[in-house]
């Protein structure tokens, strides 16, 4: 049984929520997501809230799988209705000495120690926005962000001895301390 997969989902005002067989679209004021529901969990809507089940009740007939994608189907709608009406963002920092971001048209340029500067071009429904050293990444879907933000910062991680490079806001860097010079004289 999941725990997770249990609890019900509340929709808020301004939200509408659209189940066919095998589908769930949520509509709201930042947009309009969709996810394709496994055959194994059902979905309903009952007096404003939805509720996710496994489509065989028989408690014995449960396999690990079933149990699995209940708890990842409530998530993920779950998810969707936060995106459709807060939505989502995460924010980047970047650290070192010429390195810097900057907006061209619809395409986001990163000058990070290369000979060149690295375009990225925000996938649908992405927004992001640069603030000095610090790189918002938005929108309503959840995966989609995310995803954005671990290509920005792919482009030039974190390495362990100065801290230079693009990392998450608030994350926390291990730093190495290198090379010491010789203290002894060798005989």
């Amino acid at each position: 049984m999941s725990r997770v997969g249990k609890k019900y989902i509340a929709i808020p005002s301004g939200v509408t929520v659209r189940i066919e067989p095998g589908l769930v679209s949520v509509k709201g004021p930042k947009g309009e997501l969709s996810f394709k529901v496994p055959s194994l969990i059902e979905v309903k809507e009952e007096e404003g809230k939805i509720l996710v089940s496994p489509a065989n009740k028989d408690e014995n007939a449960f396999s690990k799988q079933t149990a699995s994608l209940w708890g990842v189907t409530r998530t993920i709608i779950s998810n969707m209705v936060q995106g459709t009406t807060e939505g989502f963002q995460k924010k980047l920092e970047i650290e070192g000495v010429g390195y810097k971001a900057s907006k061209q048209g619809e395409e986001l340029s990163l000058q990070m120690g290369y000979s060149h500067p690295v375009l990225l071009k925000a996938p649908e429904g992405i927004t992001f926005e640069i603030e000095k050293n610090v790189i918002t990444v938005s929108g309503a879907d959840k995966e989609k962000v995310g995803q954005f933000a671990a290509t920005i910062k792919r482009i030039r991680s974190v390495e362990p001895y100065k801290g230079k490079g693009i990392r998450y806001q608030g994350e926390y860097v291990r730093r190495k301390l290198g090379k010491k010079a010789a203290t002894g004289t060798a005989s």
